[in-house]
Formats: C-alpha cells, structure tokens, sequence
C-alpha cells in the first residue's frame, strides 16, 4: 500500500535541540484502505498531529486539470544563482544588496526554480500566486514511498507565503504560520525529476491565509494536490531615526 493523502495539524512550535517522539496509532487496516493516526510529542506536549491514509493500487476512472503552460526550467535559474545576481543588479536597492550579502543561505536539498522573478526583497503588494519547478539535489531510490515523503516536505517550503502578497508593504513584516496542511497524491512520479508547483491564493480572511497547490510532471501529468491555511502575523518595522 502507498500512501494517498496526508491531513494535518500543526498545534505548538517545538525545540530544535530536542528529540520528537512521534506515536503511530493503526486505526484501520483493510484489504484497499488503511488509516494511521500520528501524534508527534515533545516533553510530554503534542507538538503536530496527522491522520494518513494509505490505499492498495487499482484502476479506475480517470481525468485531471491539464498543466497550464510554463518555462522551461533548463532556461531558468536557479534559487541561488538568482540571488547571487541581484547582488550586482542596480534596480534592487543597495540596503538590500548589502542584507543580501552578509545573509548565510542555507543550502536545500530541494532545487526550486521560479517561472517569475523571487523577489524576496520587494516587499510591494502583488498578486497571491506563483509558480516554480522542483526537484531533489540528487538522484533517489525508486522507493514512491520515498518520492511521496519528499514532495509532502517540498510542499511546505515557500507555499502558505503565497497568501501574504497582497498584504506586503515596505516597512512591514509579514510571517506566516502553518496551522494546517494537506496533501494528496493521485499518481506515481518521481521527486528528483522536475515537477511543476503552481499555487495561489483565493481568500486570506480572520488573520488566516489559504493556499491551494498543484503538481505537476514535466510531461503534464497531476501527480499531487495541497491545500493550506496558515496564520499571517505582521507588524510595521519602526523606521530608523536620522
């Protein structure tokens, strides 16, 4: 059996520098459906909990949305490399030319590729969309256990951000807080091969935003859905005295 969807909680932050002890619960077993009930818990708190449900391949019926077009991410560039260059590009401002350089990038074991610019220093209002390719560093197993896992964790990498865009002003710091994630995988692929994650935002409201997510395989395939709602924070950074 593979796992087929993944719902979800996330109920208090935890401690780096402290294990996690993660509580397996067998709700059910059957002959094409099986459910398990996670519970991660950190000095006696639950931390995150999740209910996975895991079904045994058949064939069935089948139709999907088709992948709208989109660059091709050999003609793109990479996260880092589009950081490195607007280090020397004179339209980004050079207060954030010189945050930019003295920043430690933390290397990922996920490559992103943006469709548009990430301009993670405009803090202009913009649409709540945006689209990107993925994929692993290096080359996995042929485990679709192991692949499934790596897009649930690629999923939660830059997605619930999406809601805070037409909120962003200079001055302002906005973060967003996953409160809730699910994830459904309908096909087989292959997370070290390019996969398009296209995701927007159609309502952001209570102080919590939503995201909706798509994956797509380079050859066109749905292969993964997400739904997220996260809590946007913000506060208005003091301006600096002359």
């Amino acid at each position: 059996m593979l796992v087929h969807s993944l719902h979800s909680y996330f109920l208090r932050p935890g401690d780096l520098n402290l294990p996690i002890i993660y509580h397996v619960h067998r709700i059910r077993d059957g002959n094409t459906i099986s459910t398990r009930l996670v519970v991660a818990k950190q000095r006696g708190r639950e931390l995150f909990i999740m209910n996975a449900s895991f079904q045994q391949p058949q064939n069935g019926f089948e139709h999907h949305e088709p992948m709208p077009s989109a660059p091709d991410p050999d003609k793109l560039l990479s996260r880092e490399k589009l950081l490195d260059s607007y280090l020397i590009d004179p339209q980004v401002p050079m207060s954030q030319r010189n945050s930019l350089a003295k920043s430690k990038l933390i290397p990922s074991p996920i490559e992103i590729r943006f469709c548009e610019p990430y301009e993670d220093f405009n803090m202009a209002a913009r649409e709540p969309r945006q689209r990107y390719w993925i994929r692993t560093r290096g080359k996995l197993s042929d485990d679709q256990a192991l692949h499934r896992c790596v897009a649930a964790y690629s999923s939660d990498l830059l997605g619930p951000e999406t809601s805070r865009y037409p909120h962003q002003r200079e001055g302002q710091a906005l973060a967003v807080r996953s409160l809730d994630h699910s994830v459904w995988f309908h096909k087989p692929f292959k997370a070290d091969e390019w996969l398009l994650f296209m995701i927007e935002s159609p309502i952001a409201s209570n102080g919590r935003g939503f995201t909706i997510g798509r994956m797509y395989t380079r050859s066109g395939e749905l292969v993964v859905s997400v739904v997220q709602e996260g809590l946007i924070k913000g506060k208005m950074q003091p301006r600096a005295k002359l």
